[in-house]
């Protein structure tokens, strides 16, 4: 596997933010388009779209559990 930079970081985050959107929405009852607003608009995904916070490494749950 190629190793993740912030030039090819943008490849894994949908699959990242698809996964926080489902638990978002069971957990609150939203729509899928306003969980993912409110993914792209917190302070988590901010951190998470930096690769050197390393948070990409991190799984659904626990990203779930920051935002």
């Amino acid at each position: 596997m190629s190793e993740i930079t912030q030039n090819n970081l943008y490849l894994i985050l949908p699959f990242k933010v698809s996964r926080v959107a489902d638990m978002l929405c069971a957990d609150e009852h939203i729509s899928t388009i306003e969980a993912i607003r409110r993914i792209y608009t917190s302070a988590m995904y901010k951190q998470l779209e930096q690769e050197h916070t390393k948070r990409w490494h991190e799984g659904p749950v626990s990203l779930y559990q920051t935002l």
